[in-house]
């Protein structure tokens, strides 16, 4: 499946120059265009977030300072935790033979249920999450549920906020050498390659694991650090970063 770009067009400049963005069946253009109120939410925070010192330093933990700051701009908004469970009832009715002295239908009744994934966060036909620097598997369990709520006609698409690797990892290298780590644990940082980042995801959205959702990608990178400045297009040096 080819990666599509309306992206270029629905995000604001200054929203796009601080993140990476993916997409697969013109996913930004269409949430754009069916939820404005709730796309406008996303953009909104995405400009208000940054990528903080302590994101590269802190171990993560269950949900890292980062998903905690992500999660609650979401909260504040009205987007909530979501999870759709189904439950299919199959009914069997046996039709009477009536030299047997049968008059009326016997029915045979039983009933199945599934417990569905949890989506971080959901509003209007949004669904939405952060996938900072989990398992990779959970990429898997996402881009199922969405590929579930979408068959179901419970949402128009989906956004998946996620980060860039080598990057980032450079990045938290630099930042942890600079706080007076030895080199070994600032390597440590960010350096796992089974956990979730774009260079994992992108084949998924590629081979088709949404089905026909269509997902856009927000990756937070080294552009998105508090300490990144520009100047017109030229990226300057961060100042922890400076000899």
């Amino acid at each position: 499946m080819d990666l599509t770009t309306s992206f270029e067009a629905a995000v604001p400049a200054d929203v796009s120059a601080r993140y990476e963005f993916f997409e697969t069946r013109n996913a930004a253009a269409i949430l754009r265009a069916t939820n404005p109120t709730a796309f406008a939410e996303v953009i909104e925070i995405l400009r208000d977030f940054e990528l903080l010192r302590d994101d590269l330093l802190l171990p993560g933990g269950e949900e890292s300072g980062l998903a905690k700051r992500l999660n609650q701009a979401f909260r504040i908004r009205g987007w909530r935790e979501g999870r759709v469970d189904t439950q299919i009832t199959l009914i069997l009715r046996l039709m009477p033979f009536v030299p047997a002295g049968e008059s009326t239908p016997r029915v045979e009744e039983s009933s199945v249920t599934n417990e569905g994934y949890k989506v971080d966060n959901v509003k209007d036909r949004i669904a939405m999450d952060l996938e900072w620097n989990a398992k990779d598997g959970n990429l898997d369990r996402d881009l199922a549920a969405y590929r579930s709520l979408y068959d179901a006609g419970l949402i128009d698409g989906a956004i998946l906020v996620t980060r860039t690797m080598d990057d980032l990892r450079e990045l938290g290298y630099r930042v942890r050498i600079e706080a007076g780590m030895d080199e070994k644990a600032a390597r440590n940082v960010l350096s796992t390659s089974t956990t979730t980042n774009t260079k994992k995801l992108l084949p998924r959205l590629q081979r088709g694991d949404a089905g026909g959702c269509p997902v856009l990608v927000v990756a937070i990178c080294e552009r998105t650090w508090i300490d990144w400045r520009t100047e017109g297009d030229i990226p300057m040096e961060r100042s922890i970063l400076t000899d």
